[in-house]
């Protein structure tokens, strides 16, 4: 393949993304960025969990984690949880605030992705799809 037709294709893969996230940054009123998002859709997914190991999951280093949880911790999405055997050890874990919130960014993102997607026939999405999948499998 040549390098300039790969470099159109991430080229516009980079602009979808970014487009998406700038509308979801219009519509989602919550003064939170996507990143916080994925912090607390890591602790959702994962539990209660130290701050590096979310840092390191997400490929976040550990000051921006530290940024982000103040403000989670600050909105009331999340709170810190001192490890009873270890004081040394501090635990992020997500609110029912955070839950509702997590669910909303969620749906606000799927209405922004099924609008993109509406653009495309029934073949084209399956044939991205197709790709998606392609790509996932290593």
């Amino acid at each position: 393949m040549k390098e300039q037709t790969i470099f159109e294709i991430i080229h516009n893969m980079d602009k979808v993304t970014n487009n998406l996230i700038i509308q979801w940054n219009k519509i989602f009123y919550e003064d939170l960025g996507v990143s916080h998002i994925l912090v607390l859709g890591h602790l959702i997914e994962r539990g209660k969990s130290r701050p590096s190991d979310i840092a390191k999951t997400l490929g976040l280093t550990p000051p921006t984690l530290t940024h982000l949880s103040e403000k989670l911790v600050l909105k009331e999405l999340a709170i810190r949880i001192v490890d009873q055997t270890d004081r040394r050890i501090i635990y992020l874990a997500i609110t029912d605030k955070g839950m509702e919130v997590v669910k909303r960014a969620n749906e606000e993102g799927q209405k922004l992705r099924r609008k993109l997607f509406e653009k495309l026939s029934d073949e084209e999405r399956q044939q991205l799809l197709n790709i998606y999948k392609k790509l996932n499998d290593r």
